[in-house]
């Protein structure tokens, strides 16, 4: 597995649906709510609130939650408003941690996002301080396995027509990145195809890696964990490499 990819594809085979679905479900929503916000609740007309409102149908978020998060980001219902902010810091090893976030408290999110890093052996930097080191891409990754009746070159061929940036592939799995713009329409090309996308989302992508093992990585793994598992933390994004068996058995 690819390493920028690696915690982006092992949060989602980790997860524990049960005990965290209303916590999915409640980042979903505030996905859902600051993109109607931003751009109105016609879906047609508002791509990030389409890509929003995708990803909270895949993860089996009931229809009548994402229209009232809708009805709530246009201003048809009361509820909270919700700030996007970034923060950044570093992990043990020297890791770059890179995290999205909706607060309607920033002082308070600091400070929690703060401990945790001085918990786990990092600290929590000025904006900056790590942006410099990721891009902003959407990212779609294909198990190796579940490429019946294509070939690599025939998949390459289809993503670049489709507008991909760049193609990349090991033994296990092929990654397909494109810009942001591109995305949506290189995603629906390739399940027009009927290829089955094990990830499939717009991310930060990683410039380099560090290398990290042993008990560093584990106290890599356990600070991004507890990164992912905050109220205002929507995405947490990250620069390590290590063995997938420390990535497996975290």
């Amino acid at each position: 597995m690819a390493g920028h990819s690696k915690w982006a594809n092992i949060k989602h085979k980790k997860a524990r649906e049960d005990e965290k679905r209303g916590k999915l479900f409640s980042k979903l929503s505030k996905e859902i709510i600051v993109a109607a916000k931003e751009g109105g609740g016609d879906s047609e007309k508002n791509f990030r609130l389409r890509v929003a409102i995708q990803k909270a149908k895949e993860n089996n978020m009931p229809n009548e939650n994402i229209d009232r998060a809708i009805k709530k980001g246009t201003g048809e219902l009361k509820g909270v408003s919700y700030e996007e902010i970034s923060y950044e810091g570093y992990g043990p090893g020297g890791v770059a941690v890179f995290l999205d976030a909706m607060t309607d408290n920033k002082n308070r999110t600091a400070s929690e996002l703060r401990h945790i890093f001085t918990k786990h052996d990092g600290n929590l930097g000025e904006n900056g301080c790590v942006a410099w080191m990721f891009d902003r891409k959407g990212l779609i990754t294909i198990e190796r396995g579940n490429l019946s009746g294509f070939d690599e070159e025939e998949l390459m061929l289809l993503s670049a027509e489709a507008g991909a940036e760049d193609f990349k592939s090991d033994t296990d799995t092929i990654e397909i990145i494109t810009t942001p713009q591109d995305f949506e329409h290189v995603r629906e090309s390739l399940e027009n195809q009927n290829i089955p996308l094990s990830y499939k989302e717009v991310t930060m992508i990683p410039s380099s890696t560090v290398r990290v093992e042993g008990d560093e990585a584990k106290k890599v793994l356990a600070l991004l964990e507890e990164l992912e598992d905050h109220d205002d933390v929507q995405n947490v994004y990250a620069n390590f490499d290590m063995d997938d068996s420390l990535i497996q058995a975290g």
